[in-house]
């Protein structure tokens, strides 16, 4: 990038700089003769008397002329504000196409970043870099010459009319200009250094507020929240007192500015009005430069703000620079995509001396020498700090070495570009990073290296994309389209899916996530209309699963779902409603609020019923749990009322008791009609309702139903025999019921049940497809670490590297599933590359070679041998 601003301006934009210059000098006579003309107009046709007048061979009468004065002003005043107007659109167009580039090529820069700078670097400071830091940069690019050109020429240009007028007016417009180019740099000088004060200042803080943002846990558990606001409170002072300071400097500029601007026309109207008594200036031409001082102001002003918006962007720019220039950087060419297939890699990995030394100075590796087969599957050994994790990363050329080589065929791995290292190599550490999106997107993400087909889209979609691409080329940004098909070695034909699919579910198996997917299709749901073929697939599932349960070992562990009859294992409201809520309209926290079923449980005479039930269900809850702890298992499991409330629910329980319910606050029946919604009477036992009860909210469903407006009709998704509820899971919707409480093992047993009827329907491939599009969150939020690193583990297999890098990945999982995952990675990796770094004393037999690392030097390599052993050739 370039060093200065102005110069990165004057590389990327010098054409359209020349056509705002242009186009700003073109504006020039036409200024000039819109402040000519008034004092014509004054002179020549108000002030005199000779009339008629010749314009172009024809007599014109005074008011004629006039007139034609006047419309010449007024199209003279049209033709400069309109090529104002577009010069001001074609700079704010320049400006945000500006600000693109240099967005993209600031997050080009970030994504050549060596590993280590990160560990030094603030996220929340490269976000607010990249995002709000740059945005006044791209408000100054399209006023960097344009601005002072057209306000610099305004400026000579009625200064040249006030000279035209009289010279000593026109000296006595400039003879405090002087003042003002001395004072202002200075005082602006000192305005930048706090600016910069200000930003560093600023980024710290985004940097503390990140901190504890991630730490967030520790916050609550060492009770240090008013430990974090007292520095917050100190970080946003320092701000506070700097931001002060700059106001105090730049209004005072400002006061010096306007004091200044207002002694001029002191001058105008004492010197002037001496001329015009004397005889030696027209009043017209006083008038006129009374008129052309007025607008002189302006572009002074505007040249005054250039200037101080100029030596901001400096100092914003040049800190970006600084930020963005780190040592170490990869070369961009690398990065580059290539231009046919990318080769893969044979012979042997030679590491020659190997060094690597952190920015202290540290060697974590020193003087490592190895060979590594391509094809054959490696353990990297050693204990924490040996450095054998570090090794990884060298050979996975996410470090560059300090000294020494690595060679990967004969070619020096740190000269191969990325789309070789990107391809051919996969690693898998131990904290894997996942992304915002679905489960699908983050498995293939490995396969995501640059579009392979291009979309098919329609004229208008076209006519959008060849106009992308077009912006893209003046921006200077990459021309890939997102919406095309980036699957490395992909196809949108039906087999290639397939095959894919096959893939995928292949790579899950061997990292044990398909039991995960599956559960997360289970949990999905999804609209019939859009997969009509599943929806009827389900509902076959749904009958097969109903005749399964009338079996013996499966009778009793599911109430099924039936119109007239009322279910005990679902809240008041699910038998109400008898579906799926799809908004808030009906939901279990705002049902009660709901006008339409306040009033069928008034028109069902309800309403009584629900407050005394409500009643009974508070002053239980408060008797039983008013001493138990929060986040106590047993008050999670069996109250249907929060914690944070149940203080509210107790002071109702008290004037319940004391006034009655008939004269409770319409804010305290509120409360209690909303706790019988909430009872599940197999779960809860409260004894509260009775089957007299159950009959009068089946005749609430049945009215509920009747009458539903037709705007409250998307709000519930009713459950019905013959079709898929769009609202409720796959689980649901094939189960058609509700688990039985308190039966031991239920849930297991139906659960073995259910995915044997998938296995037997051939419904599998199916719902992992639906839990695939399960969303991972932000960086995995979503996932646990054990899920997150099976998931790394399977994107990484699906790349069908040359090499595959575990580099600890399995930590996280328990012993079991690290050794079925170890075994099976083990077996599909037969005759292929696979380095795994493990911890010291794993069994290593399976492998076909060990490398054994201490202090960062290679102890032994060969074939794997017992721990024992090993500790004697070493020794």
């Amino acid at each position: 990038m370039e060093p200065t601003f102005f110069r990165y301006i004057l590389r990327h934009s010098w054409r359209q700089q020349i056509v705002l210059l242009l186009l700003t000098v073109a504006s020039f006579p036409f200024l000039y003769y819109s402040l000519e003309l008034p004092k014509r107009i004054i002179n020549d046709a108000i002030g005199a008397t000779q009339f008629p007048r010749e314009v172009l061979g024809h007599d014109l009468s005074q008011l004629e002329y006039l007139w034609l004065l006047c419309l010449i002003f007024l199209a003279l005043v049209g033709v400069r504000f309109g090529l104002r107007y577009y010069v001001n659109v074609y700079k704010g167009r320049l400006g945000e196409r500006m600000l693109r580039r240099l967005r993209y090529q600031l997050f080009s820069r970030l994504l050549r970043f060596p590993l280590p700078h990160f560990r030094k670097a603030s996220q929340g400071e490269m976000i607010a870099m990249m995002t709000g830091e740059v945005e006044p940069l791209g408000g100054f690019i399209g006023d960097a010459i344009a601005l002072p050109a057209f306000e610099g020429g305004t400026l000579l240009t009625i200064l040249l009319f006030m000279f035209m007028q009289d010279p000593i007016l026109g000296l006595a417009a400039i003879a405090l200009f002087p003042v003002q180019i001395y004072v202002i740099p200075k005082l602006q000088r000192q305005i930048n250094a706090l600016a910069k004060q200000r930003v560093r200042t600023v980024r710290k803080l985004s940097e503390r507020i990140g901190e504890v943002v991630s730490g967030i846990e520790d916050v609550h558990a060492h009770d240090t929240s008013e430990y974090e606001r007292a520095d917050f409170a100190r970080w946003t002072g320092k701000i506070y007192d700097i931001r002060y300071k700059i106001y105090r400097k730049k209004f005072f500029v400002k006061f010096l500015n306007n004091f200044i601007g207002q002694l001029t026309p002191f001058f105008f109207f004492s010197i002037g009005g001496y001329l015009v008594i004397t005889g030696d200036l027209t009043f017209g031409a006083l008038v006129a430069v009374l008129a052309a001082y007025k607008d002189v102001a302006a572009p002074w002003k505007e040249l005054l703000n250039w200037y101080q918006q100029k030596e901001d962007t400096r100092v914003k720019y040049e800190q970006l620079i600084e930020q963005f220039m780190p040592p170490g950087m990869l070369d961009e060419h690398l990065q580059a995509l290539p231009d046919g297939d990318v080769p893969h890699l044979d012979g042997d990995i030679v590491a020659s001396n190997l060094t690597y030394a952190e920015d202290e100075g540290v060697r974590v590796v020193e003087g490592a020498s190895f060979t590594i087969p391509i094809g054959e599957r490696v353990a990297l050994t050693g204990r924490e700090g040996s450095g054998h994790s570090t090794v990884a990363k060298l050979i996975a050329r996410l470090l560059m070495p300090t000294a020494g080589s690595i060679r990967i065929g004969g070619a020096d791995l740190t000269a191969l570009p990325e789309a070789v290292t990107g391809r051919r190599i996969a690693y898998v550490g131990q904290s894997p990073a996942m992304f915002q999106g679905s489960l699908r997107d983050n498995l293939l993400y490995g396969l995501k290296h640059q579009p392979v087909a291009t979309a098919n889209p329609d004229d208008a979609a076209k006519l959008q994309n060849d106009r992308y691409r077009q912006e893209a080329i003046a921006a200077g940004t990459t021309m890939s389209d997102m919406d095309a098909d980036w699957i490395d070695g992909g196809s949108r034909t039906d087999d290639a899916c397939a095959a894919l699919a096959q893939q995928i579910k292949a790579v899950l198996d061997i990292a044990q996530l398909e039991p995960d997917v599956f559960n997360f299709g289970l949990q999905a749901s999804f609209e019939p209309r859009e997969r009509p073929e599943l929806a009827e697939r389900v509902l076959e599932a749904r009958h097969v699963l109903k005749q399964r349960l009338d079996e013996p070992q499966y009778q009793g562990l599911v109430e099924p779902f039936d119109w007239d009859r009322y279910n005990t294992n679902m809240t008041v409201a699910e038998n109400i409603l008898f579906g799926t809520p799809v908004g808030p309209a009906f939901d279990l926290e705002h049902i009660a609020e709901n006008a339409y079923m306040r009033a069928i449980l008034r028109d069902c005479g309800l309403i009584e019923r629900f407050l005394e039930v409500g009643l009974q269900a508070a002053r239980l809850t408060v008797e039983l749990f008013q001493d138990i702890q929060p986040g106590d298992p047993i008050f999670e499991r069996f109250s249907f009322i929060d914690m944070e409330t149940l203080p509210d629910y107790q002071a109702v329980v008290r004037r319940a008791d004391t006034a009655g319910v008939k004269e409770l606050a319409p804010a305290d029946r509120d409360l209690l009609l909303a706790l019988p919604f909430k009872l599940v009477p197999a779960r809860h036992r409260l004894g509260l309702l009775d089957e007299a009860s159950e009959e009068r909210f089946l005749e609430a469903r049945r009215r509920f139903a009747e009458g539903l407006p037709s705007d409250l009709r998307h709000s519930v998704a009713f459950f019905d025999p013959a079709r898929l509820n769009p609202a409720a899971s796959v689980q649901d919707n094939i189960l058609f019921g509700r688990l039985v409480y308190g039966r031991q093992q239920s849930q297991r047993a139906v659960g073995t049940l259910i995915a044997a009827v998938i296995d037997q329907l051939d419904l599998r491939g199916a719902i992992l497809d639906l839990g695939l599009r399960a969303e991972a969150g932000i960086a995995g939020s979503r996932l646990s670490a054990s899920q997150r690193s099976r998931l790394a583990i399977a994107r990484a297999l699906l790349k069908r590297p040359d090499l595959l890098i575990l580099d600890q990945a399995t930590a996280t999982l328990d012993t079991a599933t690290q050794t079925t995952v170890m075994r099976k990675v083990l077996d599909e990796r037969m005759g292929g590359g696979l380095l795994w770094v493990l911890a010291e004393g794993t069994d290593t037999q399976a492998f076909d070679r060990e490398i054994v690392m201490e202090q960062g030097r290679v102890a032994y390599q060969g074939t794997p041998q017992p721990q024992d052993h090993r500790l004697s050739a070493s020794g």
